[in-house]
């Protein structure tokens, strides 16, 4: 297995910069998702690395090789498309084992690798059928088996899960998880799906505009976002009124910073707290419940604040028409977020 870098990558499609400047490692065995906007440049910085681009400046490596300039078939990566690109007139051994044959593999060496990546993705048993024969998230995980059959350096993976229904969706992300640590290949998947990338990636980077915004562990980046992009795209964030700012112990000049909170790290009370955690006073507008979960929406000025917990968690508000009843609204002061004024 390998790292990748990429070093001072610039990418124009015309007069459209697409990649400006982008410089990021991909550690060895790392699982690292890519996460931004549509036009942001996730994709083609995945297809750049593929090779199915070649970069206008800087490099590319795979390990110590320099591969900016090698086509996409001579880059010992495997890649695995939202579309899965299953051959329908093959089965799914057969599909597995492309790669192998176009590369020259011996049968019996063949076999004996689909068998065991089979095996892998726990599809063993149907390797005799066709792709129409298998559900979305079998035939996700025979493009996965297809993709790494062949040992490459490094996985590449494009929106792979968002084809699938939400339950099914989230145990192909363990599953994904699962298989990635067993063979330790270096693996980089751009998504639109923020808790997809939370849930998946040891490191995350947030593009936007063609240059990279931020880079962190999950961990890092959703609580210490860089800017309010980042912190509004990685997950919901509620940002305090400038004319609540008063009285607030808060870690930086109002003037500079701009200051807010999660949604999970606000907790609804009766009365104004007691014990150093920092708050405000707003009027609950609604309450949504969805399961083990509610959502309380609380008007404070003019801005609507999103309080989520567990259903038992919210409490119920007095039930008027519009006006569902005063509440205060507090946190610790760690939870909350600062990023400079834009």
């Amino acid at each position: 297995m390998s790292a990748v870098d990429v070093i001072g990558v610039t990418k124009r499609f015309g007069t459209v910069s697409v990649l400006d400047d982008i410089s990021i490692s991909f550690p060895d065995g790392g699982f690292f998702g890519l996460l931004g906007p549509s036009g942001s440049g996730k994709t083609t910085l995945l297809r750049t690395i593929a090779g199915f681009h070649f970069p206008d400046a800087g490099r590319v490596k795979i390990g110590q090789q320099d591969v900016g300039r090698v086509p996409v078939e001579k880059r010992d990566i495997g890649m695995m498309f939202q579309s899965y690109a299953l051959f329908p007139n093959m089965s799914v051994a057969e599909n597995v084992g492309f790669g192998l044959r176009v590369r020259r593999v011996g049968m019996a060496e063949e076999r004996r690798r689909v068998a065991e990546v089979l095996d892998l993705v726990q599809l063993g048993d149907m390797a005799a059928r066709r792709p129409t024969q298998l559900s979305g998230g079998q035939r996700q995980r025979v493009a996965l088996a297809r993709a790494i059959v062949t040992n490459p350096k490094v996985l590449l993976l494009d929106e792979p899960l968002s084809a699938l229904d939400k339950a099914l969706r989230v145990d192909m992300q363990i599953e994904l998880k699962r298989i990635q640590r067993e063979i330790g290949i270096t693996t980089i998947f751009v998504t639109h799906d923020q808790e997809e990338a939370l849930t998946l990636s040891d490191q995350i980077g947030i593009l936007k505009d063609g240059r990279m915004l931020q880079i962190g562990t999950p961990r890092e980046v959703y609580s210490r976002p860089v800017d309010a992009f980042a912190a509004g795209f990685l997950g919901d964030a509620n940002w305090i009124p400038p004319g609540r700012l008063a009285g607030l112990n808060l870690p930086a000049t109002p003037e500079s910073h701009r200051f807010g909170t999660r949604p999970e790290a606000v907790s609804i009370l009766s009365a104004a707290p007691t014990d150093g955690r920092l708050a405000l006073q707003g009027r609950v507008v609604q309450r949504i419940f969805a399961g083990a979960l509610a959502t309380c929406i609380v008007d404070i000025d003019g801005t609507l604040w999103k309080v989520v917990g567990r259903d038992r968690d919210i409490p119920e508000p007095s039930d008027t028409a519009s006006d569902l009843g005063a509440a205060w609204l507090a946190w610790s002061p760690e939870d909350t977020i600062t990023v400079a004024q834009q």
